[in-house]
């Protein structure tokens, strides 16, 4: 476990999420976090899994981000009125994969050229973005963003919100939404979710 999760007290609320804090940049000695929405979290904390363990990947857990109401349960952010968008925290070891390589995987594995949807999934809190925890995240956002979309997205425009998550607080989703696609292997699988483009380039 890391020292990120050792030194948070995890207090629940009443709905089962991880009462708000205020994300950081990092997450202990040599450890950075980072923080990517892309669509029904399921697949996005699978495809970070599969592609990043054991490659620089720490941990990963799913939540939410964004918004304005406190505490939200998962049907709430569904109902769309929470400005929350369903999101991945990842902690990595950036010795070993750098916050750019995660980034241009966060463009690879879902459209960011669909507003505030992914496959058959539309809402606020189904849409594209990155929240930097830092000004060197932002930069390096920002200048991955527009090289993604000259090289792999000529003709259309890229959508992601590119945010500063240090104005917002995370929550961490119930329980049962962590690890879900490994729980439950024949759960849903959105069709956006796949690997489109060589992301280590």
């Amino acid at each position: 476990m890391t020292s990120l999760f050792k030194n948070v007290a995890r207090h629940f609320s009443s709905s089962g999420v991880v009462a708000g804090v205020v994300p950081s940049a990092t997450a202990g000695a040599g450890q950075e976090v980072a923080i990517f929405a892309n669509g029904c979290f399921w697949g996005t904390e699978q495809l970070f899994k599969k592609h990043f363990a054991g490659k620089g990947l720490l941990s990963a857990e799913v939540g939410y981000i964004g918004g304005k109401t406190d505490n939200p349960s998962y049907r709430q952010v569904c109902g769309g009125d929470t400005d929350h968008a369903e999101s991945l925290k990842v902690v990595f070891d950036p010795s070993q994969v750098s916050y750019e390589r995660l980034t241009k995987f966060h463009y690879a594995m879902h459209d960011p050229t669909t507003l505030n949807q992914q496959g058959n999934d539309r809402g606020t809190q189904y849409r594209s973005a990155i929240f930097y925890l830092s000004d060197e995240q932002k930069e390096v956002a920002e200048r991955v963003t527009k090289e993604v979309q000259d090289k792999h997205f000529k003709g259309q425009s890229i959508t992601t919100q590119i945010a500063d998550g240090r104005q917002f607080k995370w929550f961490t989703a119930e329980g049962y939404h962590q690890q879900y696609l490994d729980n439950n292997p024949s759960g849903y699988h959105c069709p956006a979710h796949y690997v489109r483009f060589d992301y280590k380039q």
